[in-house]
């Protein structure tokens, strides 16, 4: 048996290739995830080893998330911790974020993901010995006018030693122009990821992040030989006030790394799902290929039997069939997911996440994820065409038809609606309730609810399949007929055929109707609240330097200028936002107050959001405290409650003295402008006191609903560009069936050419017949896309999202798309119909 299944295997190469090809499209995504996710996680905890000394000396009971900070370490401890025993040298540094370097042509460099870093040089080494930044040309900064770059700096922005550069900072100077002096690199290899580093001279570096103060943000002591970090720890530890702490290196690093990893986590889990996806839709071509085959091989198989082979023998074959087609698609789609994990990292540098210098990592768990997932699908999808095979009796399988027991289709109506039934509650479950891992809930009932509408699809379709027969005969005539008598013949596999196009396109309607409905909420929230008549705002979303304000304040035409202020603290071990106005600026911001007074509004309080109210139990005159800020815990009285406020992004508020009082800068995030009566030419006046700051924009409300619509746009259009992989596989799952089904009817396509069917007619039935498969996956992947979309919109509606919009502009293309893939993936098919030999076609058994 194993010698016959090898030869079957080896006598159908073209027939699995198709399906082969859907496991390599699939276990190339899960392999390119992981080997990248490896391989960010790898080239982050390298370069944050890179830059922290052997013990690190930070605040005490500050965030460590890394955020803006006023929070200074006296630089008199540095001269308390020289002569510390073990030590081998201490120094002070000066770290700031949001220093951006602008190039030549007046853009910024980087910006989008990794942080812009600014601080002072130091020539201090990093833990166990590793050599940090390191200058490789030119010399340290000397003076207030000069600075250094990191080399992939220096070379994305085109500056050369000698020449003036522009740095934008989010400090009281918002644009310098100090002289390139020298290049940072790693001797041994190695980058910062895609982050700008910018280097001056510690005085400089104080003067412009710590308001002038003798002071560092974090202090390196290194160990001298022999010394290990957990001992220096100690001696350091035990010269330090109470308000400071001493850290060793790798724990320094440890937490950096695994704050930032968590914070990009979601990239490896959103790169799965579609993994996931495309290992679905994958596997209905394989169940399409397999049970075509085994139909095919119906008269071989019965004649196994009859010599002597068992049901179970029968059924080992099929599914060794399955393991070794498991195999070869496993080891290319390992293979292209090397070139898939280039391909993302290369795609990530574009967004400013540079990995380009980084090695791929090859992690065991890739290879084993890969081969598991491979063959455990493809020998899942062909165990029911092998158990279905096994049933079938020798006498039987030796005729020309082979007919399944019609209970099967009652069994899979049956089945197919409990599926739908369960997965909607699930459905229902992760949207609507507060179950533990809600997501999981969510994606476990949006595919039984695929997977149960994939089981009815034989009977529900029938009315739909007869009306094309309908349509097809008054249209094409004989060969219409003809044509929708073959969709009819068999519509559990028409409809399979068709289910792998309709989870692709399900999920792409889905994500059509949010992202339309997101930015038509977006639009009715902009336009009833937008209040003043400009935004000023950073194009990333950061800080910048509160200067402008005061300079457009002063501008010709320009009535008030409102400030807003956004800080990241962590609360119950997560990251939380406050937003900071004056109190003064709160009516003028449309803050309606439902409970407590606004005059109660000041320094130590807080403003909450209604539903954040509810979800936490407050009201008013209760303490509300934030765990961690840079001065660590703050305990807040709760002043007032008030409507939900787009303008205000998040969902609760405090006066700008509260957070500089906690250590954080006075940097702004949102500037509101209010004209006055003489707005001709009031925008060009604004624009010019940003002219040279390419990181902040003055929008007005058209504008501003744009930026707020654009990374919208940019979410789904990327969805869009993963779900292809899918439909790709779907239309291959079409391709396959046809030309399998030709195969298959290969008597029948000589009988029809020996009474006068031409190759042209021919060409046409097959042709309509895929259009009808297509067109079917279409119609069930848009109606459950709507379902779906409306659902997920009415879960959200609570954050804001309250517009549903169906984009039946969009919904349309893809019905139209359906017509032409069923055109397209009729083309092999069809033409190898077309050349079929008549005599040989009707000798054919």
């Amino acid at each position: 048996m194993l010698k016959a299944t090898i030869k079957s295997l080896l006598g159908r190469k073209l027939r699995l290739l198709m399906s082969t090809f859907a496991i390599v499209l699939g276990v190339a995504f899960v392999g390119g995830s992981l080997i990248f996710s490896d391989t960010l996680g790898r080239s982050f905890t390298a370069l944050f080893a890179s830059t922290v000394g052997d013990v690190v000396v930070r605040p005490a009971d500050g965030n460590t998330n890394g955020g803006p900070s006023t929070v200074a370490i006296p630089a008199s401890v540095v001269d308390d911790l020289e002569d510390t025993p073990g030590a081998a040298r201490v120094d002070g540094h000066v770290t700031a974020i949001g220093v951006y370097v602008v190039d030549k042509d007046n853009k910024v460099v980087g910006g989008q993901g990794p942080p812009a870093i600014g601080g002072n040089y130091s020539d201090a080494p990093a833990g166990h010995g590793l050599p940090g930044l390191t200058l490789v040309e030119g010399r340290a900064p000397e003076g207030p006018d000069e600075v250094v770059f990191d080399a992939k700096t220096a070379q994305r922005s085109g500056y050369f030693i000698g020449e003036k550069v522009h740095i934008v900072t989010a400090s009281d100077q918002a644009l310098i122009t100090p002289t390139l002096v020298g290049i940072l690199g790693f001797p041994e290899g190695g980058s910062l990821n895609g982050a700008t580093f910018a280097a001056f001279d510690t005085p400089r570096a104080q003067q412009l992040f710590l308001d002038g103060k003798d002071a560092y943000t974090d202090i390196w002591v290194t160990a001298d030989d022999g010394v290990s970090q957990d001992e220096l720890r100690g001696a350091v530890a035990e010269r330090l006030p109470a308000d400071l702490e001493a850290v060793t290196g790798d724990k320094a690093a440890d937490d950096a790394a695994t704050d930032l990893l968590e914070a990009i986590s979601f990239l490896r889990t959103f790169l799965l799902i579609f993994a996931a996806i495309s290992l679905v839709v994958g596997a209905f071509l394989i169940v399409n290929t397999f049970s075509i085959l085994v139909a095919q091989r119906s008269r071989e198989l019965a004649l196994l039997r009859a010599l002597g082979a068992s049901k179970r023998q029968v059924t080992r074959s099929v599914l060794v069939e399955a393991l070794l087609v498991g195999l070869v698609g496993s080891t290319l789609g390992l293979g292209l997911g090397v070139l898939l994990a280039m391909g993302i990292r290369a795609l990530f540098a574009n967004f400013g996440l540079d990995l380009t210098g980084q090695p791929l990592v090859f992690g065991p768990r890739t290879i084993l994820a890969c081969y598991v997932v491979g063959v455990l699908v493809t020998m899942a999808a062909a165990w029911l065409p092998a158990r279905r095979t096994a049933r079938i009796a020798p006498v039987q399988a030796l005729r020309d038809d082979i007919a399944l027991p019609e209970t099967s289709i009652h069994r899979r109506l049956l089945l197919g609606v409990v599926g739908i039934l369960v997965g909607a509650a699930a459905m229902a479950a992760g949207l609507f309730t507060d179950v533990p891992r809600g997501g999981y809930v969510l994606g476990l009932g949006t595919l039984l609810v695929l997977l149960g509408v994939t089981a009815v699809s034989p009977v529900i379709s029938r009315p739909f399949l007869g009306a094309v027969q309908a349509a097809y005969r008054r249209v094409f005539g004989t060969v219409g007929n003809l044509a929708g008598q073959n969709a009819l013949r068999n519509p559990r596999r028409t409809t399979a055929t068709a289910s792998a196009l309709m989870i692709g396109l399900a999920l792409a309607g889905t994500m059509a109707i949010l992202g339309d409905s997101a930015k038509a909420s977006v639009d009715q929230a902009i336009e009833e609240n937008f209040v003043g008549d400009y935004v000023v705002s950073s194009v990333f979303g950061e800080p910048f330097s509160p200067s402008i304000a005061t300079e457009m304040a002063q501008v010709d035409g320009v009535d008030r200028v409102v400030r807003q202020r956004w800080a990241q603290a962590e609360r119950d071990g997560d990251f939380f936002g406050i937003a900071a106005i004056e109190p003064a600026d709160a009516e003028f911001l449309g803050i309606r107050i439902l409970d407590g007074k606004l005059s109660d509004f000041k320094d130590g309080s807080v403003l909450v959001d209604e539903k954040w109210a509810g979800d936490e139990g407050l009201e008013v005159g209760d303490t509300y405290t934030v765990d961690k800020t840079p001065k660590g815990r703050l305990t807040l009285t709760v002043a007032g409650i008030y409507a939900d406020n787009p303008v205000i992004f998040f969902d609760t508020v405090t006066t700008m003295q509260t957070l500089k009082d906690q250590g954080y800068p006075g940097s702004d995030n949102a500037l509101v402008i209010d004209a006055g009566p003489d707005t001709v030419g009031l925008k060009n006046r604004l624009g010019a006191v940003v002219a040279d700051l390419p990181i902040v924009t003055v929008k007005d409300q058209a504008e501003f609903a744009d930026e707020q619509r654009a990374p919208i746009d940019q979410l789904v259009l990327m969805i869009f560009a993963l779900l292809g992989l899918a439909l790709v596989i779907a239309v291959l799952g079409i391709v396959n069936t046809l030309a399998l089904s030709v195969i298959e009817r290969t008597r029948e396509v000589g009988l029809l050419r020996a009474i006068g069917l031409s190759r042209r007619q021919l060409r046409l039935m097959i042709t309509l017949e895929s259009v009808v498969i297509a067109v079917l996956g279409a119609l069930l992947g848009v109606v459950l896309g709507i379902c779906f979309g409306i659902a997920m919109m009415y879960a959200v509606r609570d954050e804001g999202l309250e517009v549903i919009s169906l984009p039946w502009g969009q919904l349309g293309v893809f019905l139209a798309a359906s017509v032409v893939v069923g055109v397209l993936a009729a083309v092999f098919p069809a033409r190898r119909a077309g050349r079929l030999d008549v005599l040989r076609a009707i000798a054919t058994e």
